[in-house]
């Protein structure tokens, strides 16, 4: 499985959190129609896993992020999806160090053309790009 793939996965994974408040990788398991779990490689395992682990604990500085960068859309009216893309993207940036930046968004920017509205990979690029811009980078 290819790190896009990975991605992808965490970023269901944390769309699911954003619907049920639960982050577990047990949904690898118990969804396998959703999740291709047969292809994931051991160094991709510890990238999710290093997410399921991390990131309950991290929410609230990310959401707080989001909040700030979000020129007044409040967190609950962004839809799941994009906000699930964003989370990923900004827990890479802040607790990834091994991850470029710039990939990361160029990353989430894919992930939102292929899974949200046609023009939500702008505010997606926007919000990541303008958070980058106001030095908050690695």
């Amino acid at each position: 499985m290819s790190r896009t793939s990975a991605r992808e996965t965490a970023m269901k994974l944390l769309y699911e959190y954003g619907v049920t408040g639960t982050l577990s990788k047990d949904s690898l398991e118990n969804a396998p129609d959703v999740f291709d779990t047969d292809s994931l490689d051991e160094n991709n395992m510890r990238y999710i896993d290093h997410i399921v682990t991390g990131f309950p604990e991290k929410c609230g500085e990310i959401d707080a992020i989001i909040s700030t960068h979000s020129k007044s859309w409040k967190l609950e009216r962004i839809a799941k999806v994009d906000l699930a893309i964003l989370r990923l993207a900004l827990y890479e940036i802040l607790f990834m160090a091994d991850i470029p930046a710039k990939v990361t968004i160029n990353e989430a920017v894919e992930l939102a053309k292929k899974y949200s509205a046609e023009k939500s990979y702008q505010f997606v690029n926007g919000l990541l790009g303008g958070y980058l811009r106001s030095g908050g980078d690695k």
